[in-house]
């Protein structure tokens, strides 16, 4: 039976985020939502302005990250998202994120960033 987990690694310029097994991870790129599981094909992908990804790690716990920009190769047993910025959803102050949504002009880079912020803190709630 094939192995059901693979390596995914999260790195952004200021901080590798998370390394380790995975079984599966969801991200927003610019052609739509993807989902990947082990042994996937081989991909590169461009991550979508405002986007997030969740992961399943292999004991089962679930995590999200807000991701603005960047992109995600997958190999044969690896996955690597290399953001512009990333940051995990426990970290995020939601009520300030959705005054930002509120007050931020739609599309801005202000916008975009507590959209990907609320949908990570979202994914996990």
């Amino acid at each position: 039976m094939a192995d059901k987990t693979f390596r995914l690694d999260v790195v952004a310029p200021d901080a590798a985020l998370y390394s380790g097994d995975a079984t599966l991870m969801v991200a927003q790129t610019t052609v739509g939502q993807i989902g990947i599981m082990a042994n996937h094909e081989p991909m590169l992908g461009e991550l979508a302005a405002g986007g997030c990804v969740v992961l399943t790690e292999a004991g089962g716990a679930r995590k999200a990250m807000a991701v603005q920009g960047g992109f995600l190769s997958v190999t044969a047993d690896t996955v690597t998202v290399l953001a512009e910025s990333a940051q995990f959803s426990d970290e995020i102050d939601v009520a300030a994120e959705r005054a930002v949504l509120e007050s931020a002009t739609e599309g801005s880079e202000e916008f975009l960033r507590a959209k990907s912020r609320v949908r990570a803190v979202e994914a996990v709630s």
